[in-house]
């Protein structure tokens, strides 16, 4: 169930606050009763006209992209920069499909987009102890107690965050560069390079390699497939675990 101003605004009719007016000017028809009531729940079943337009019932999708660097994570950019959404092939356009969380624009790696609202929320919500694993391209040869002071939890704009695990996958001692293993269970904006910079290693270059249970490792960049039922359900119970860390595997991890 979801609010009826979220299921409006969701299929594009307008915003949230003008799906409200809508609602209270009695424009708004669910399963043939006109409802004027803010806050009215609605299910997947119900059918809804919204000034006299049927609101289709689009089906759910779930996807996981290969981001690219370069391409705004986003559904449109003012600055008429490329987003992940241009790069959808045409049919899954239709959808209405959003990126769960963000990454940089610079930032390459797993992305998942969907159409489902409380599915993006349950994976990106304060509460979700869903994990999400980055290599991590830094200068500098990182010290042992550097990592330690950055896994243990480490002053943000003022908010500390929370503990997160580091792993060395290489040194490259010729180049004078580290390539880190991170895995957090938050997302903050621009987060991983702020946790290295404040200790003074600038980060490089920045791959996500895991959300959740998803990865990319057949998947081409800028190239789509869809999650198997499978997948969204592991998503939704990993969302739920605990934000305690335990350590993952790193023999997969791959260069860049």
């Amino acid at each position: 169930m979801e609010r009826l101003n979220k299921k409006i605004a969701d299929a594009g009719i307008c915003s949230r606050r003008k799906a409200d007016d809508l609602i209270s000017s009695g424009k708004v028809i669910v399963n043939g009763a006109v409802v004027t009531t803010l806050g009215t729940l609605i299910s997947d079943k119900d059918e809804i006209i919204v000034d006299g337009t049927i609101i289709e019932k689009v089906e759910k999708k779930y996807l996981v992209m290969n981001k690219p660097r370069g391409v705004i994570c986003s559904v449109s950019d003012e600055l008429k920069r490329k987003t992940v959404i241009d790069l959808l092939p045409t049919h899954y356009k239709e959808y209405r499909l959003y990126p769960v969380g963000r990454l940089d624009y610079d930032t390459k790696g797993v992305l998942i987009l969907t159409n489902d609202g409380p599915f993006m929320n349950m994976l990106v919500g304060p509460s979700s102890g869903l994990q999400k694993v980055y290599l991590a391209r830094i200068d500098g040869i990182i010290l042992k107690e550097t990592m330690t002071r950055i896994e243990q939890g480490i002053l943000i704009e003022g908010k500390m965050s929370l503990p997160s695990l580091l792993d060395i996958v290489s040194i490259d001692r010729k180049n004078n560069s580290t390539l880190v293993q991170v895995t957090l269970t938050e997302g903050k904006y621009h987060q991983v390079k702020q946790m290295f910079e404040l200790v003074g290693h600038k980060v490089k270059h920045l791959t996500r390699i895991r959300f959740g249970n998803i990865t990319v490792d057949n998947v081409a960049e800028g190239m789509v497939r869809e999650l198997t039922v499978h997948e969204v359900k592991t998503l939704r119970e990993l969302s739920k675990q605990s934000k305690i860390l335990k350590r993952v595997d790193i023999s997969k991890a791959r260069r860049y």
